[in-house]
């Protein structure tokens, strides 16, 4: 009994120490207590509903805003809360939303009103940056992809509500430009390819301005300069280009693909298009200065034209860094005589600065008026030119020549607004055959003069002589020189004729040579050629008989066999049909029957009988048997059997 009090005083000191160790769970089950870290956020879900209260969620809506069982709107902030019993309320701690530098948080909003058909982005409602999920919902919040961005800090945000996405800011590059093309607002007007000039909108980072002032969606007039934005990638797609860039000595001629219509400022002379003031659709009448600009390349073009002297090269071997005469070649053209020969030509020209917009008006773009005008104008000058003289007489005249093309190109390029300052002409490059033959005789007359020169020299030398010879021996001198000139004639015509036999000799004998050796390879070629035709005929004449021969014994070989056998076979069935000695009897009989052997003479003469008339009967049947023998054979037959009587032979004395 005295140890109870002393378990009553540990008990209760045991009940104090688990009292302050889990305090927290017990102020959370005894009085609904919650707190809230300084770095978090709480979500709150709401179980049931206690009695007295039954409202549920309206269709369609997952935040509850009045108090409805569900998600609940208002979250916790960091703090100290009762009477949130565990088992009616759950409290979920989420870390804050943090948008880092350089970033920003792309909104999509869970709960809310239904997108208006067409809309594509939910329009901003003040909630103090989606932290307040109850006056975003009360405001009219629309559920979806949000055109408020969160810029880089710290946000509680309801993720219930709101999931937020992190994003990269916009950066342009130096020397660049943004072409924007937005993804909501109103439809593009019936004409045009970009949307209106929409002001207020900060480089479009107050896209809800844009679109309140009521801009179109898709390719937008305006250019993002460099620099860093607060650009939601939902609402807008940004692509970065190079700025348009006018080099020093040109200008930029602008042409507008959107804007109205405006009034022509060129007059009813100029034919070729309309230039208008700045700001509407066609050629602005005031180009572009040398420097760089932020141009929207998919709605306006500049189109370079250079204001300092321009030249154009028609030849093969040369071309300007402007490329504007990378298709020009040297020019082809053909002589009044027929002769074909190539021309350079070089071209300058100078395109005001005030006449620039024309020129492109009227052909689009430098290299159009190149190809369209100052190419066939020029080659067909001097195509034209040089069909009027021969190839000799366009060399000679080149100068007066060179002036009359400036002008008259100078007069035909006035009307195209382009100032032609000079026109030249390079190298002339007459035919081969020509030149040699102009070059042989020029060297011909050249030699000529030589000779003439020398000529001259030598009669002047001989007369000074001869007057000097004269002078001493007047009448010895001339015979002598007279006879020596006629023998050195004699002698050179002698001479002369002994040459010309001996090469006519020596042809001749070559001719000849040349023939007989001509014909001896011939006939060598012939016999050889022949010899081998002969030997390939003997060849396959004796492979062709050769293989008659064996094909021919092979078959004699396999007839014999084969009329052996059956020949053996019918002698072995005969032997047994008649016996041995009747079928030896019977070959024997038939042998003889095959070779006409006589057994019995036809005629038998013997030495009985009275007197020679045994003798002579046997001499006339004889004589008759051979004329038989004749009829039947048609050749002549003697047969003589002779087979004397026993008293013949017995009597060799008679």
């Amino acid at each position: 009994m005295e140890f109870l009090p002393f378990l009553a005083g540990w008990s209760w000191l045991v009940v104090l120490v688990i009292a302050v160790v889990l305090y927290k769970w017990v102020l959370r089950f005894l009085f609904g207590m919650v707190i809230v870290p300084e770095n978090r956020i709480g979500l709150v879900t709401k179980k049931y509903v206690l009695v007295g209260n039954d409202r549920g969620l309206p269709d369609g809506r997952i935040i509850a805003t009045k108090g409805e069982a569900g998600y609940q709107a208002q979250t916790l902030a960091p703090g100290l809360y009762w009477w949130l019993w565990p088992w009616q309320y759950g409290i979920d701690m989420q870390p804050f939303t943090v948008v880092p530098e350089g970033k920003i948080g792309l909104v999509l909003s869970n709960d809310g009103a239904e997108l208006p058909t067409g809309n594509i982005l939910a329009r901003r409602v003040d909630s103090d940056n989606f932290q307040d999920t109850e006056r975003f919902l009360s405001g009219g919040g629309q559920k979806g992809r949000q055109t408020s961005v969160l810029t880089p800090g710290t946000y509680r945000i309801n993720t219930y509500a709101f999931t937020v996405t992190i994003a990269d800011m916009t950066v342009i590059r130096e020397n660049m430009v943004g072409i924007i093309t937005t993804l909501d607002g109103a439809p593009l007007q019936p004409g045009q390819i970009a949307g209106r000039n929409i002001e207020g909108h900060n480089n479009f980072q107050n896209i809800d301005s844009f679109l309140q002032s009521g801009g179109n969606r898709g390719l937008q007039p305006q250019v993002v300069l460099a620099g860093s934005y607060y650009i939601n990638p939902w609402a807008v797609q940004i692509e970065e280009i190079p700025m348009t860039e006018v080099p020093i000595g040109h200008v930029g001629v602008v042409i507008s693909y959107i804007g109205e219509d405006g009034e022509d400022l060129t007059g009813a002379a100029f034919k070729h298009g309309n230039i208008v003031r700045k700001g509407f659709r066609g050629v602005w009448m005031e180009p572009l200065g040398p420097g760089k600009y932020p141009i929207n390349t998919y709605t306006m073009k500049v189109e370079g034209v250079p204001t300092t002297n321009l030249v154009l090269n028609w030849a093969n071997a040369r071309s300007e860094s402007h490329n504007l005469d990378r298709n020009l070649s040297t020019i082809t053209v053909r002589s009044k005589d027929g002769f074909p020969f190539n021309l350079d030509v070089a071209q300058i020209i100078h395109i005001p600065a005030n006449e620039a917009p024309k020129v492109i008006a009227r052909f689009g773009s430098m290299n159009n008026l190149v190809s369209q005008v100052l190419e066939p104008t020029i080659g067909n000058y001097f195509r034209n030119s040089a069909q009027d003289s021969d190839v000799i007489a366009f060399l000679s005249t080149r100068k007066e020549r060179q002036e009359a093309a400036r002008d008259h190109i100078k007069q035909v390029l006035e009307i195209y607004n382009v100032n032609a300052v000079d026109t030249l002409i390079g190298d002339i490059v007459p035919p081969d055959s020509l030149m040699k033959t102009l070059t042989d005789r020029k060297i011909a007359q050249e030699e000529e003069k030589t000779y003439e020169t020398q000529r001259m020299a030598q009669e002047k030398r001989q007369g000074m002589e001869r007057e000097t010879a004269l002078a001493d021996i007047q009448r010895e001198v001339v015979k002598a020189q007279q006879s020596v000139e006629i023998a050195q004639r004699t002698a050179d015509a002698a001479v002369k004729k002994s040459e010309g036999e001996a090469r006519s000799l020596k042809l001749q004998v070559g001719a000849e040579s040349e023939a007989t050796k001509i014909r001896a390879e011939a006939n060598a070629e012939a016999r050889r050629r022949q010899a081998a035709a002969d030997a390939e005929a003997t060849k396959l004449t004796a492979d062709a008989e050769a293989e008659r021969i064996a094909k021919t014994g092979t078959a004699e070989a396999e007839k014999i066999l084969a009329i052996g056998r059956s020949t053996a076979e019918a002698y072995e069935l005969q032997v047994r049909a008649m016996g041995d000695e009747n079928f030896t009897r019977f070959k024997i009989t038939e042998e003889i029957g095959k070779g006409q052997i006589r057994i019995i003479p036809d005629i038998v003469i013997n030495g009985s009988g009275s007197g020679t008339d045994g003798s002579l009967n046997g001499l006339m049947g004889l004589k008759l048997l051979e004329q038989i023998e004749e009829r039947k054979t048609g050749t002549p037959t003697r047969i003589v059997d002779i087979v004397p009587n026993q008293d013949a032979a017995d009597k060799p004395g008679e």
